[in-house]
């Protein structure tokens, strides 16, 4: 032993982590992209199809906006707990103008992205013991957000047939006296499906007669299929400050994931609590986007408008891509970011047929399996950020995946000679009948 190393003790015991955080899996991307590091490059480059990456960068005048916003010595400082008071102004203007209704700045609170969003106002909404209903299949980081408080997800199952929509009348079976809060995310993250906006006044409905807040996803609104252009119409209802908590992205719309910036949208007393929460986990959100985003919020409307329609454009490449190139991986939803693709009869269950894909023809994507129950027989491919040519090369590499393979020559030299040796005696075949 070198001198400079004391012996352990006796009787020494090493601590342990909270099972809470040791029941959670790992983060299932880096998981997932290692199994492309057995890629051999036999089809061409590697297609990482993991993440809800923006496809392309940032307006160039959202960079130099950046670039002054981070060279600004107030920028270094702290900021606003509830967030920089421009950017709050202008945010509430943008949603007034797409729902009707009367948010105003003094509702939102800007976090340091949606993620961090989401475990702030579960800190808001609940206590370890509690339940919250999420659709499934869900969003992996809820469903982990939850378990790393001691909360129960409950699953609500949403079904091929009904377009992967949640079903208020089956959330409802589902509530029971530790609930207190259903998640939706529209458009939805793993399947891209939209919910009509009367589906929301259910929920919402549903809510407010079961005592519950509604916490609304809205990380991909900017990407809302031609001709849907209002999300819903929560924001007109004169109560929804008392139960109504969404949340935003800024990340997806202006192609800026790195600079980790959202929004939570709430009433007085949830906001009274949450700045709790944001003093002791996040403090002031950074502040450099968040000065360049005061001015790119209402400058940028029409860029935003043009990378919709850039998104819509790649969706319709990729069903087509699939539908007419590799028609046995079926595509039961599709929409923002992601199509839901069920996998071929003949594959094994979503995760080894992702762990195959990846490995042998060199597209990554996520197993259904970690989206919670129901998604064995799914991958999520996330299509925005691929150009169309590398979406016309996806159903070469999937076609013949999982077809049955020919025999190798040994295999066929075996089966030859069995056919040519006779049958020994007593079981040869009967030719009476």
């Amino acid at each position: 032993m070198p001198p400079d190393l004391m012996p352990s003790p006796p009787l020494s015991r090493a601590p342990t982590v909270a099972p809470t955080a040791a029941a959670v899996p790992v983060p299932p991307i880096p998981a997932c992209r290692a199994w492309a590091a057995r890629y051999a490059g036999g089809h061409g480059k590697p297609l990482d199809l993991t993440q809800a990456v923006p496809g392309w960068p940032p307006h160039p005048d959202m960079l130099a906006a950046l670039a002054r916003a981070a060279g600004d010595p107030a920028a270094a400082t702290y900021g606003l707990l509830e967030g920089e008071s421009a950017l709050r102004e202008a945010l509430a203007e943008e949603m007034r103008l797409l729902y009707g209704g009367d948010a105003r700045a003094d509702d939102l609170r800007i976090t340091a992205g949606a993620n961090i969003g989401f475990n702030l106002a579960m800190t808001v909404a609940t206590a370890p013991g509690d339940e919250v209903l999420l659709p499934t299949p869900w969003f992996f980081n809820h469903e982990m957000a939850l378990a790393l408080r001691g909360v129960r997800a409950v699953p609500l199952p949403c079904r091929a047939a009904d377009g992967f929509l949640p079903d208020p009348e089956r959330a409802a079976a589902l509530v029971g006296p530790r609930t207190r809060a259903i998640v939706l995310v529209t458009p939805n993250n793993p399947t891209g499906a939209v919910m009509p906006p009367d589906l929301v006044g259910r929920f919402a409905d549903l809510c407010r007669e079961r005592g519950l807040w509604l916490v609304l996803d809205e990380t991909y609104r900017d990407f809302l299929p031609e001709g849907q252009d209002r999300p819903h119409d929560l924001f007109r209802r004169p109560d929804w400050r008392d139960f109504v908590v969404q949340l935003y992205s800024f990340s997806k719309a202006y192609c800026i994931p790195g600079h980790r910036v959202g929004a939570v949208c709430a009433g007085p007393v949830f906001r009274a609590e949450f700045v709790k929460a944001v003093d002791n986990i996040q403090i002031c959100p950074p502040r450099p986007p968040q000065f360049a985003l005061a001015w790119g919020v209402p400058a940028l409307r029409e860029w935003r408008a043009g990378n919709r329609a850039r998104i819509a454009t790649r969706a319709q490449a990729f069903r087509r891509a699939l539908e007419s190139g590799a028609p046995e991986w079926r595509i039961d939803a599709i929409g923002a970011y992601f199509a839901w693709v069920r996998v071929p009869d003949a594959a094994p269950d979503s995760a080894a047929a992702a762990e195959r894909l990846a490995a042998e023809r060199g597209v990554v994507s996520l197993p259904g399996t970690v989206f919670g129950p129901g998604g064995e027989r799914h991958l999520r491919l996330a299509f925005a950020n691929t150009g169309e040519d590398a979406i016309a090369e996806v159903p070469e590499r999937l076609a013949d995946l999982f077809a049955p393979r020919a025999p190798t020559r040994r295999a066929r030299d075996e089966r030859d000679t069995a056919s040519d040796t006779p049958p020994p005696p007593g079981n040869a075949p009967d030719r009476s009948a």
